[in-house]
């Protein structure tokens, strides 16, 4: 890899500054900087996401056909790690990353008409509807029944962790149409509407504590939800593969940028919070060698994302390597937040449940200590998570040495 920036690449690392700089308003910028979870609010996502639309950036790996920018690697990882610096909303919400590329690949032409538009302009919000109260990591064993009924499967049973599902106005989902031998064979792939009758939403409250209606997960109860066939992705019973190729876009994320902008913040952190002898966080020894080891280690990952989506650039596909990013990038998303945690001391011990309510005018009581300060524990609880969603670790684990080592 050429890892040297062309002229006309630092041209465009400009041009990307500038959009930045004018679409993140200062709204945005606010929700984002007193985030519990690192998102923002639904209409300041929506309003982002919409900009970039307008501009032609929104879907950075979408092909040319479907509206994708037809971009180089190198400004693709411009592009990433420029947004990831300005701590931009994440252009990875559900639909673009994860259940466009599906129907792109496996989908009807009746079925991209109609979705794909509306995905791309974000006039409609998607979640997902894998996990289920007894099958999370082993997402074979999924129970929610599908049964035909003429032109119809009627839906029994429950999804959990669904990412923002009260936002959602469509849902792609895996459900059980057959019980076979191998669970895998079982399995179908549907698209849902999440106005149809039958689907009722109940909030799961992590421990960063949102504020009621901001929850980041779900779970989604169906009691006889009628959806009809034309809405399954491919063939009855070949979900699993479907699932599969769609947990490579879930898992095969680039997590570099984001950890350079963790890094930043923590630094930022410990140069100006003191510990218990008076001197700087960042003077003494131990936390700087941590803080040492965790950019090294970013910097390790950002070689290694690279040399990947070279690869995918040529047309390879990510099969286990996806597994090892995941693995690693979540490790060090939570390393970030315990050196964050560590800095801040005493500050991080308050506890703010609507740390929006200050910069949206609702509150008028000043918070105590800086205004980074409510979020850093709040933000250490919520990335427990990492190690768990989009498969545990232990689950990357078992991959990687069935298919790189043999085991």
């Amino acid at each position: 890899m050429d890892l040297d920036f062309s002229p006309e690449d630092m041209a465009f690392r400009e041009e990307v500054r500038a959009f930045i700089a004018e679409a993140f308003d200062a709204d945005m910028r606010g929700h984002a900087a007193q985030s519990k979870n690192s998102s923002i609010d639904k209409p300041g996502q929506v309003r982002w996401l919409k900009r970039l639309f307008e501009r032609g950036w929104i879907a950075p790996d979408w092909p040319v056909e479907y509206g994708g920018t037809g971009w180089s690697l190198t400004q693709k990882y411009i592009f990433e790690m420029e947004m990831a610096l300005a701590g931009a909303p994440s252009t990875s919400n559900m639909g673009l990353r994860m259940c466009a590329p599906v129907i792109m690949a496996f989908g009807t032409d009746a079925q991209k008409q109609q979705h794909l538009p509306k995905i791309l302009s974000t006039d409609v919000w998607w979640c997902q509807g894998y996990s289920e109260p007894g099958a999370g990591s082993d997402l074979a064993s999924l129970a929610l029944k599908a049964e035909r009924d003429g032109e119809d499967y009627v839906l029994n049973g429950s999804k959990t962790w669904t990412t923002y599902g009260q936002w959602a106005d469509w849902m792609f989902c895996l459900v059980r149409t057959s019980q076979e031998e191998i669970k895998q064979k079982g399995i179908s792939f549907l698209l849902l509407d999440m106005t149809t009758p039958g689907i009722t939403i109940q909030p799961i409250y992590t421990l960063d504590g949102p504020r009621p209606g901001d929850q980041e997960i779900n779970q989604v109860f169906f009691d006889n939800v009628r959806v009809p066939v034309k809405n399954r992705i491919g063939e009855e019973g070949h979900g699993w593969t479907y699932a599969k190729y769609l947990l490579q876009f879930e898992r095969g994320n680039a997590y570099a940028p984001g950890l350079r902008n963790m890094l930043g913040k923590v630094k930022k952190i410990a140069a100006v919070e003191r510990d218990g002898r008076g001197g700087r966080v960042l003077d003494d020894p131990d936390f700087r060698r941590k803080l040492a080891e965790a950019e090294i280690r970013t910097e390790v990952l950002n070689a290694t994302e690279l040399r990947v989506f070279a690869g995918r650039a040529n047309g390879e596909a990510m099969g286990a390597v996806s597994s090892m990013l995941k693995l690693e990038g979540s490790q060090m998303q939570q390393t970030m937040t315990e050196l964050a945690l560590e800095a801040a001391g005493v500050y991080a011990a308050p506890f703010v449940q609507d740390t929006w309510a200050e910069i949206e005018g609702r509150i008028n009581t000043p918070r105590a200590g800086p205004d980074w300060a409510a979020t850093v524990a709040p933000q250490y609880f919520n990335y427990r998570k990492t190690s768990i969603y989009a498969g545990s670790n232990e689950i990357q684990h078992n991959i990687m040495a069935k298919m790189v080592l043999g085991l």
